[in-house]
């Protein structure tokens, strides 16, 4: 385990290694980050390529990771945990000049198995808010303790540099449900986060955190919305607590289809969130720079390539050949593997991507929506086998050459798939990217949509940093293109307010 945290002088040591990125202080605790956070949404343990590409990050100028107990089941924070670990025993690295930020509060895979087996024993965390069969919610002093812990054992490190309540706003939505009257539910609401702030606070004199905050997606909402988070009330919690408390960091959505958080006067005085986090000296870290909600649909804010719509023929045929090489793998190649039946019934539910795409390809509501299933759900689990593969039988050159083949056989399925909702999706992108260059000229000199909008996100007022999820190395290099010299734009509230009301 690595003892120490992020300290001043280890980050400008960090920076002078790395003076083509730009920085920005974290708040009050006086901590330079680059601009950009690695977020580890998705990072997944055994998957080289995200390992690669954080240790890209780290090598090269971005030394700000955001990760939280629940991102892929706790394998995020031991990802990170093992590359930081491999980095500073190599000397690469110091622990000193890495700011890593965790979150808790989510009850879900182990998190939910134990809290079910706890309450089997009579010993079971309170205050547990239940959202559905698979995930509930929690921000007692008690699941805190539990979960700082196991999150500085995944990550390694005898101290977190700042650990967030993860969308405390949760128990709102469960209070909405069961038709709690609004004012006694933010009463309860607001009890509970000073109630865990004690906690972090103890946290903090124990050793095991530096700091706090809070990770809330309706901190931009409006002050009218039944789950809105007012930040003034955080605050003053805090500063009722102690003079000196370690409330250090907020985190929140803003991209350019949530424009919330710049344009929302939700705070006392007609303040914006970002403008009340400014003037108190948070951090403030932003989520889904390029991930936008609009309209119950995810939306991916990155250029689309122009194409036109494949014949349905065309595309029935390239599905039909997923299908067919599935078969070759079975018929030709499985036995001659000797897998064992249990392990045969797994890979075949991880290779049947045919049959799915055969039944649901005009079925999946739009671009973005599908290139999220190919990269969350259906090529992980083509990777996955793959991988095994090449572990147990690399000398095995007919099956090398049918795992080179079907990757591409899918790929051309999921390209033809793609087809369908490609025009209306490359339409959209350009119309936001050319609002964005007349918004801004900053903005316009950035050539690709994803790279506006990331420079969109830098130039909002009070903003530390964004979390962009960069999994691969390719992402890393482009994000370190835009933080390549990039200073504040000054306009840059001007230039919202004007994107925002579509001038």
């Amino acid at each position: 385990m690595l003892d120490g945290w992020a300290t001043i002088e280890g980050c400008g040591r960090y920076f002078s290694r790395n003076p083509d990125v730009v920085t920005a202080p974290l708040g009050a605790t006086g901590l330079l980050v680059s601009r950009a956070g690695f977020g580890c949404y998705r990072v997944a343990g055994g998957t080289a390529s995200h390992e690669a590409a954080l240790r890209l990050a780290l090598a090269t100028g971005i030394n700000l990771v955001d990760t939280s107990a629940n991102y892929t089941d706790g394998q995020s924070e031991r990802v990170v945990g093992h590359l930081l670990a491999e980095l500073v025993q190599s000397g690469e690295l110091a622990r000193e000049e890495v700011v890593v930020v965790t979150k808790g509060g989510y009850l879900q895979g182990e998190n939910l198995a134990l809290s079910r087996q706890r309450a089997a024993e009579g010993n079971p965390f309170e205050e547990v808010v239940p959202c559905d069969s698979d995930l509930a919610h929690c921000i007692h002093p008690d699941f805190l303790s539990d979960q700082i812990g196991r999150s500085c054992r995944r990550l390694g490190l005898a101290t977190i540099d700042g650990y967030l309540l993860h969308n405390p706003e949760y128990y709102l939505g469960w209070a909405k449900k069961k038709k709690r009257p609004l004012a006694e539910a933010q009463e309860e609401y607001y009890r509970r986060i000073r109630q865990a702030f004690e906690q972090l606070e103890r946290e903090v004199a124990g050793g095991r955190i530096r700091f706090y905050g809070i990770s809330s997606n309706t901190f931009p909402a409006d002050s009218g919305d039944p789950q809105f988070t007012e930040l003034a009330r955080v605050w003053a919690i805090a500063a009722d607590l102690s003079a000196k408390h370690h409330f250090r960091l907020i985190q929140l959505p803003l991209n350019l289809l949530e424009p919330g958080a710049v344009v929302e006067k939700n705070q006392p005085g007609s303040r914006s969130v970002l403008a009340l986090a400014g003037e108190r000296g948070l951090g403030v870290l932003i989520n889904r720079p390029l991930n936008a909600f609009s309209g119950g649909q995810m939306v991916r804010l990155a250029d689309v390539p122009a194409g036109r719509r494949q014949d349905t023929s065309e595309i029935i045929r390239k599905i039909r050949a997923v299908t067919k090489s599935e078969g070759v793998f079975w018929s030709r190649l499985a036995p001659g593997l000797a897998l064992p039946t249990g392990l045969c019934l797994r890979i075949k539910e991880q290779l049947a991507i045919g049959d799915v795409l055969k039944h649901y390809w005009k079925n999946f509501g739009g671009y973005d929506r599908l290139q999220q299933a190919i990269a969350v759900m259906f090529m992980p689990r083509v990777n996955g086998v793959m991988d095994f593969f090449r572990q147990q039988a690399p000398d095995n050159e007919e099956l090398a050459e049918w795992m080179t083949a079907h990757r591409q056989v899918v790929k051309r399925a999921f390209d033809a798939v793609a087809s369908v909702y490609i025009e209306e999706a490359a339409h959209r992108s350009r119309l936001v990217s050319e609002r964005v260059a007349a918004a801004s000229d900053a903005w316009a000199r950035e050539m690709a949509l994803s790279r506006r909008a990331i420079r969109a996100v830098l130039d909002a007022p009070a903003v530390t940093a964004a979390l962009v999820g960069m999994r691969q190395e390719a992402y890393v290099r482009d994000v370190l293109a835009v933080l390549a010299g990039t200073g504040r734009e000054e306009k840059g509230l001007q230039a919202w307010e004007k994107f925002a009301g579509g001038g």
